[in-house]
């Protein structure tokens, strides 16, 4: 894939047949807090009440079409030297590098447009090995195992902890 090709950018509500296919699939979803999305009004209403008032949500995109995407949650109060990060992306997509290319660009759009976040951090399932090769590529630190910490469609998980911080940022 050629890396000029991906995009990260602000989510249209045009990007809902595109955003259908991906979120639409149950091992895209499987590990994110979300529900697999069943139609394109679920698709639609996601967009306009979840992704375009989020803070820092981006379309993961393929010569402009929505592929996936990553989120940033930025923290608040005491907490707002630090950032929570997630992703995903449509099946016939996985393993070809993209994932990681967006989770680079979204590491140094971070730290630009909230220069007060000094750490951004990423949880990634215990089972969920391409997760975890994702955020190591990207240039993030394995930090430890987090015990029975998350709470996902039913059931209780062990997760690990990584985090890339300003100063690794080149």
């Amino acid at each position: 894939m050629d890396p000029s090709r991906i995009t990260l950018r602000p989510f249209k509500l045009s990007d809902a047949d595109d955003m259908l296919v991906w979120a639409g699939d149950d091992r895209v979803t499987r590990s994110l807090r979300w529900k697999t999305l069943t139609s394109k009004d679920e698709a639609l209403a996601f967009i306009e009440q979840v992704c375009i008032p989020h803070p820092w949500r981006r379309s993961i995109c393929i010569d402009d079409r929505s592929i996936g995407f990553v989120s940033v949650f930025p923290g608040y109060g005491d907490d707002r030297c630090r950032a929570d990060l997630g992703y995903a992306i449509g099946v016939e997509y996985w393993g070809q590098g993209i994932t990681t290319r967006a989770v680079k660009m979204a590491t140094a759009q971070v730290f630009n447009d909230f220069p007060e976040i000094v750490r951004l951090q990423a949880f990634a399932s215990v089972e969920n090995k391409a997760s975890q090769r994702v955020l190591e590529r990207a240039g993030f630190v394995k930090e430890g195992l987090l015990r029975k910490y998350s709470y996902l469609k039913g059931s209780i998980q062990d997760v690990l902890v990584f985090s890339f911080l300003s100063t690794d940022h080149s």
